[in-house]
């Protein structure tokens, strides 16, 4: 399993996702056909959706194995790469002065509205949009992996692109995408604070500083309205010593989040800094996970410890 979860993280930032056929856009499109079978207006439906989508994947998991599926599988569900590459797009669009094309760019990456955003505005949405889905695209896959094996990965990715789908408060999925979005907060409740805590620990690679964003994040990570996401975003402003939150449009619905941090509010230059600390994130939890894996690998089901040569170790 360890070889496989840093293979595929290598290959993640080596290998780029391809424009058609990438395996998650796969099971959404699957997953939006499933939706229309089965949606009603209902929390039961949107139960029953739920575990008809994710089950089969998991089930389909239990029969990757080997370090070469476990790496393909790996490569497959983290995002870190990805997430990266297209915050540091909206980045060049503003520092070459073109904020059209940068609100066009942030829609890739959040679902708020940019139409009315300034240069900082649209800086605040990719920092907070790097935040959350650091634990979303790379910590919540690895950290899965290592506690379940490949089922756990292909697993944590497919409940997290259901809430994407259907987790939203509104009139349509307000009681069908409960479950979904009831079981994207359990999964990712482990991986938000171990964002979190690395980003805390990678504060000073960002000209941060520990104690403060320490206090930061302890004081403000319940402000946000997502239990999950306020974790990694109160981190964030912490380590890099700027002030989160404000008000967010999301079509006609408009949100006033509480402020997150101390310091200025986000800049253009700070899009960037905020993408140095997710990689540095990133490579601690995978730090973590290949940890967690090699301890996970040493126990037999019970919790004892495998004797090398007894039977359930053989291979």
């Amino acid at each position: 399993m360890r070889r496989g979860l840093i293979s595929g993280f290598v290959l993640d930032g080596l290998v780029p996702d391809p424009r058609e056929g990438h395996p998650v856009a796969l099971f959404g499109a699957a997953a939006g056909r499933l939706e229309r079978w089965l949606y009603r207006d209902s929390v039961a439906a949107g139960a029953v959706f739920t575990a008809a989508a994710v089950v089969p994947v998991v089930v389909a998991g239990r029969g990757l194995r080997g370090p070469v599926a476990t790496a393909a599988a790996t490569w497959a569900v983290l995002g870190g790469s990805m997430l990266g590459r297209e915050a540091e797009r909206v980045a060049d669009a503003l520092e070459q002065g073109d904020l059209e094309r940068a609100r066009t760019l942030v829609r890739g990456l959040c679902g708020r509205d940019p139409r009315f955003l300034d240069e900082d505005g649209v800086a605040r949405a990719v920092v907070e949009s790097v935040a959350e889905n650091t634990s979303d695209a790379v910590v919540g896959p690895l950290v899965w992996g290592a506690l379940c094996g490949t089922p756990g990965l292909v697993g944590f990715r497919a409940v997290n692109t259901l809430d994407a789908m259907v987790g939203h408060r509104n009139e349509r999925y307000e009681r069908f995408g409960k479950a979904s979005a009831r079981s994207d907060d359990v999964a990712g409740w482990a991986p938000a604070r171990l964002t979190a805590l690395l980003a805390v620990a990678a504060s000073p690679l960002v000209g941060g500083d520990m104690g403060r964003a320490w206090k930061v994040w302890r004081r403000d990570r319940r402000a946000h309205p997502s239990p999950n996401a306020g974790q990694c975003e109160a981190a964030f402003a912490g380590a890099l010593g700027r002030t989160l939150g404000g008000t967010n449009t999301y079509g006609d619905r408009v949100e006033h989040r509480p402020r997150m941090g101390e310091g200025p509010e986000v800049e253009v230059a700070d899009i960037r800094r905020a993408v140095r600390l997710a990689r540095a994130v990133n490579v601690g939890a995978l730090a973590v996970a290949v940890v967690g894996a090699g301890l996970g690998k040493g126990r037999a089901p019970g919790g004892r410890l495998r004797r090398r040569g007894a039977v359930a170790g053989r291979r």
